[in-house]
């Protein structure tokens, strides 16, 4: 990025391909904007969820060993407390 305040060079941003264009398209209003937005919006809301969303507090030391492992760590933590609960089953 450019050091001057303001300035815009054109090293800020590399030259476009073609190929980068192929799913563009020219609105002229915000309103046509949101309806092309909309429409590909890939899935729906999830109809049977396999998980419930909580609040819940985690000791500092578990929270950064688990995001130490990298993108994908609350799964990683799920399945830890899986595993936990198959083992420690209560009767």
């Amino acid at each position: 990025m450019s050091a001057r305040r303001g300035h815009v060079s054109v090293n800020d941003a590399p030259a476009t391909k073609p190929d980068d264009w192929n799913n563009a398209f020219v609105t002229h209003s915000a309103d046509q904007l949101r309806e092309v937005i909309a429409a590909r919006r890939p899935r729906g809301p999830n109809k049977h969820p396999t998980k419930e969303q909580v609040t819940v507090r985690y000791s500092p030391e578990v929270l950064a060993y688990f995001r130490a492992t990298g993108a994908g760590w609350q799964t990683r933590m799920d399945e830890a407390l899986c595993e936990y609960v198959s083992q420690h089953k209560v009767t």
